[in-house]
């Protein structure tokens, strides 16, 4: 079952991808955002042509564990891709995945404009893989 993690955010969205066995995420893209429908036909587009079967994506929760308006934003693109998609879609708690990446990419020496280009997607990888795991760890107990 091949996965998609998505990391919304108001200017682009990082795509990642999970192998066919639904065990690794890779980065995939980061997409441009233009207007909501468009960016939907543009996902589930990508979706379908990567046989996708399920969807996460991440909401970013307050540190507290409510729910913002990012957040609150981010699930109404959500209920919008369900009333357009019949493929399942799960959210997915990505607290400070960013900032994790970010850490990880100025560790590595990436100067700041090579940052701005990958984190979306490698945002989005971090996220898909975190679910995955959680996923394996749940069905090995």
């Amino acid at each position: 079952m091949r996965i998609m993690g998505l990391d919304i955010g108001s200017k682009r969205i990082g795509l990642a991808l999970s192998d066919e066995l639904g065990i690794i995420a890779q980065a995939f893209s980061t997409l441009n955002r233009t207007t909501e429908e468009k960016d939907i036909d543009e996902l589930l587009t990508i979706a379908k042509r990567n046989n996708v079967e399920k969807i996460v994506v991440g909401l970013p929760k307050n540190m507290n564990g409510s729910i913002g308006k990012s957040a609150q934003k981010i699930l109404a693109v959500v209920q919008k891709l369900k009333n357009v998609s019949n493929i399942q879609i799960e959210i997915w708690d990505e607290r400070l995945s960013t900032v994790a990446i970010n850490r990880t990419l100025i560790e590595a020496n990436l100067s700041r404009c090579r940052r701005k280009e990958v984190t979306d997607k490698l945002a989005a990888a971090y996220i898909l893989q975190g679910y995955l795991d959680k996923r394996r760890l749940n069905s090995s107990s």
